[in-house]
């Protein structure tokens, strides 16, 4: 009778011992979702704290200002300084406007290349 009792225990202790590991082993994670990753804009831009705002809306004005008149000088001019003088740049929304498209279409494409380098494991 003590030997089963013995033995009976033992099992119990067992039964125990795996329910506590199955608690306590790693469950394999779910890969991250591209979608739900978090963007941090200070990853990409110089933004000392505090003038968020202001530099932000500097960024968002002149940055497709900029590259838009760079692609006017480098294609519409010839990249000739002279043809480049004859364009009427005091249409500033038009310039801007040029640039934000292309400003676009190069963040769509950047992220469309995160996108297919996304492998779901890292955070």
């Amino acid at each position: 009778m003590e030997f089963d009792k013995d033995q009976h225990n033992m099992l119990y202790y067992n039964q125990m011992l795996r329910a506590d590991q199955k608690k306590k082993a790693v469950k394999k994670k779910k890969p991250k979702s591209f979608a739900k990753k978090e963007i941090n804009l200070k990853d990409y831009l110089y933004v000392p704290d505090g003038l968020e705002p202001l530099l932000y809306t500097l960024y968002f004005v002149l940055i497709p200002y900029i590259i838009g008149s760079v692609f006017l000088f480098t294609t519409i001019a010839g990249a000739n300084f002279d043809n480049f003088k004859l364009l009427d740049m005091s249409s500033f929304f038009i310039v801007w406007a040029i640039g934000y498209e292309i400003v676009a279409t190069l963040l769509l494409i950047s992220i469309l290349v995160m996108f297919l380098k996304h492998d779901g494991d890292s955070d």
